[in-house]
């Protein structure tokens, strides 16, 4: 029996288009990570993108449980003495919610340029338009 190796050029990807009101922010980012790689497919190869694009509409709605929105922290850095900002999650919802869920997922994704290229195949939108109609993609229930 010979084994298979995914080549990228046989790599087909398809378009899916996720709903996340009222899903929880953990289960919804983890299921997202894993069709960025591709994990769901039967030629999955750690080494190779062979995942598919996703679509996140509706981002302002996501779920959290616990006291998340006012006790989880977001974190950057200017790179001056005395340059940490923090936001809390609330906070981070109302001003950027796209960002809360990219956050999410990246930090599921491999830290090295495979990961940078897989994430760039999420598309996260505030509110339930999108502008990738073009792409006909497939609603995805989670």
């Amino acid at each position: 029996m010979k084994t298979y190796v995914t080549k990228p050029a046989e790599v087909e990807r398809r378009w899916f288009v996720v709903d996340a009101e009222g899903q929880t922010l953990g289960r919804l980012a983890a299921r997202i990570a894993a069709i960025l790689r591709g994990k769901h497919k039967p030629i999955f190869s750690p080494s190779v993108d062979c995942g598919d694009y996703v679509i996140v509409i509706n981002a302002e709605k996501i779920r959290v449980t616990g006291r998340r929105m006012e006790q989880k922290m977001y974190y950057r850095h200017s790179g001056y003495p005395g340059g940490l900002k923090a936001i809390s999650l609330q906070d981070q919802l109302e001003k950027h919610p796209t960002r809360v869920i990219e956050a999410a997922v990246r930090g599921m994704l491999p830290k090295n340029a495979l990961g940078r290229k897989m994430f760039k195949k999420l598309k996260v939108y505030a509110g339930p338009e999108h502008p990738h109609q073009a792409q006909q993609p497939t609603p995805l229930e989670l």
